[in-house]
């Protein structure tokens, strides 16, 4: 059984999760599941990790493997191996030390969707820690070591769903192929 897709999950990443290739898809940091549910709901097996036991109920369901895991506890290592999934999805979460793991876990083919909140969003609130916000062109410069060919990124304030500075990345490896169907979202074709 599939999901319908998710209509709370973001936009941006609505908007690019066609472009992922068939294949595993994890959901890093994935609270209750929306982006989950979009991925499973176009019949990707999916991986939620969370380190919210509570999060990880709400985002289990059918096509939804979760793990829990708290990547910021001293000693803790990256768990995924290379090339493992064909897409990563991760909004609203920056750990740092794990950004080139999660690159290395992409398959050749696959595509990473990032949308986290970015310097400058301290004048809306929280997160206003500048360890917990990117700094200007981050996520280009994660694609550019990674090896990956960007296929969309912004860098600005949003006002829905609430007011708030962020950036945000499409990337894909460098064994991705745009087939047909598959890109029209990029373009605006929907």
């Amino acid at each position: 059984m599939m999901h319908a897709p998710s209509l709370d999950a973001s936009p941006w990443v609505r908007r690019f999760g066609a472009a992922v290739p068939p294949g595993e898809v994890l959901d890093l940091a994935c609270g209750g599941g929306r982006h989950a549910r979009l991925f499973a709901g176009l019949g990707h097996p999916v991986l939620a990790v969370d380190r919210d036991p509570q999060a990880l109920a709400l985002a289990a369901g059918p096509g939804i493997a979760t793990m829990r895991i708290d990547l910021e506890v001293e000693g803790a290592r990256w768990p995924f191996g290379a090339a493992r999934f064909a897409g990563i999805v991760v909004t609203n979460y920056l750990h740092r030390p794990v950004l080139d793991d999660i690159v290395n876990s992409l398959a050749p083919d696959g595509v990473l969707i990032y949308e986290t909140f970015a310097l400058g969003n301290e004048a809306f609130g929280k997160p206003a820690n500048p360890a917990f916000l990117l700094h200007p062109g981050e996520l280009l410069e994660l694609a550019a070591r990674g090896g990956l060919t960007v296929l969309a990124y912004e860098d600005g304030v949003l006002a829905l769903p609430k007011p708030a500075r962020v950036q945000r990345i499409c990337a894909a490896g460098p064994g991705f192929l745009p087939i047909e169907g598959r890109l029209d979202h990029l373009v605006g074709r929907e």
